[in-house]
Parts: C-alpha cells; sequence; structure tokens
C-alpha cells in the first residue's frame, strides 16, 4: 500500500490515502485492504482507538476511490477532542475536483439535503421520491481554473455526508471527472481520467495539544499528469 505519513506528533498522523484504497472495512467479513488494517499493523496500540472497532482512530472517512489527506488519532484523548472539532466544523477541509463543464457562477454555496431513495445505498440530491435518512450537506466551491471542457474547482465541504460534494457538484451540472457512480459514461462524454479526480488536499484545524497547523499536499501524479494535458 502506497500509505506516505505527510504528519505526525504524539497525538495524531495524517495520511495521504491513496485512490483505490478503502478507508476501513464495511463489516467484520470485508477482507479488502484498507487504511485501518495497515494503521493496526504499524500503530498496534492505536486498534483501541475510537467508539467502534471497525473505525480505529478514525475521526472522519474518505470514499474509496478519493485521494488525500486523512486524520488519524493515536489515543483515546485526541480522538475525543478530534471528534469535537469535526462536530463543531472547526476542522476545514479542502478539495480539488475537475469537474464537467463550467458552473453557472465560478463561486458559490451549494445547500441541498441528501438521502437515499428506496433501497439504494447511492447517496441521490432531494426529488420528487421521498428521500430516506434525509440530512442537511452544504458545500462551499470556487473555480481555481477554467479548460475548454473541464473546470478546476477548490471545495470546501460544511458537513461531511455520503458522497456529498460527488452528488453536490452533479446537481449543478458539473459532475466530477472520472466519476464511475454519478458522472458521465466515457462513451458519452469528452475524455476523462482513469480516476475519479477528487483529492483532498488541504487541512487547516488546532491539534490537541494547541498547533495550529496548515496541512497541504500537491495533485498525485496521475491527476496533475491528466491537468497537463489539458493545458
Amino acid at each position: 500500500m502506497n500509505l506516505r505519513i505527510i504528519y505526525e506528533d504524539d497525538n495524531l498522523l495524517v495520511i495521504n490515502k491513496p485512490s483505490g484504497l478503502i478507508t476501513h472495512p464495511k463489516d467484520t467479513n470485508d477482507k479488502q485492504e484498507s487504511v485501518t488494517g495497515w494503521l493496526v499493523k504499524k500503530y498496534p496500540e492505536i486498534k483501541t482507538v475510537g467508539d467502534d472497532p471497525l473505525r480505529p482512530g478514525l475521526v472522519h472517512r474518505l470514499d474509496k476511490d478519493t485521494s488525500g489527506l486523512l486524520v488519524i488519532a493515536k489515543n483515546q484523548d485526541s480522538f475525543l477532542c478530534l471528534k469535537n472539532l469535526f462536530q463543531d466544523k472547526k476542522i476545514k477541509k479542502y478539495y480539488l475536483a475537475l469537474v464537467h463543464e463550467k458552473p453557472k457562477e465560478p463561486k458559490g454555496v451549494i445547500d441541498a439535503p441528501l438521502g437515499r431513495i428506496g433501497m439504494k445505498r447511492t447517496t441521490q440530491l432531494h426529488g420528487k421520491k421521498k428521500l430516506k435518512d434525509e440530512k442537511t450537506a452544504v458545500t462551499e466551491y470556487s473555480t481555481v481554473k477554467n479548460f475548454k471542457d473541464f473546470t478546476l474547482l477548490e471545495v470546501s465541504p460544511h458537513t461531511g455526508r455520503t458522497h456529498q460534494i460527488r452528488v453536490h457538484l452533479k446537481s449543478i451540472g458539473t459532475p466530477v471527472a472520472g466519476d464511475s457512480l454519478y458522472g458521465r459514461q466515457k462513451s458519452n462524454g469528452p475524455n476523462q481520467p482513469e480516476r475519479l479526480f477528487l483529492h483532498a488536499y488541504k487541512l487547516q484545524f488546532t491539534s490537541p495539544d494547541g498547533k495550529a497547523l496548515t496541512i497541504e499536499i500537491d495533485l498525485p501524479n496521475e491527476l496533475q499528469n491528466f491537468i497537463n494535458q489539458l493545458q
């Protein structure tokens, strides 16, 4: 597993999760490689940190196909501290997303509830059918660069719903490039990257021991190479 530690102190880790790796197993029968599997091998003491045995040390997650920065608590006190920071929206998360077309406004806020329709586990935008598990969801975006068929956006979710960024960006007519679930079929649109073009590139928060942290990483090579072809 190509997992890099970007930042570490006595209380927490920040790692760079590659695309294609799940953050944690969905149940005890899920034997896929995961961030938590790597964690408990490298840091056995983290196995008992948190409030869910399947998610040791995790205070948030990234979709399997999303890459980027993930915060992990190394002890129970820091877990509770970081969990409270997330709940109080005091940890700012920033993503880079390459989307099809251009949004009508170069920057804006998408405020639309998310939920499920029927038994489908994929999160859907609010529509005519009654949503199950409907929850408020807010996403802020701004344009970084325009290309002929694509736009590079900086995206900051104010809430942490499943597939929130992907569904919200689709809702304004700009699905994320390379999104096999919510995006365009390759045969129906312009060339797309081979993977989801969504990367958690920056975090800003105050650590449990009081340090003001801003952690930022570059795009993975495969995403940067795709951008370079658009220049």
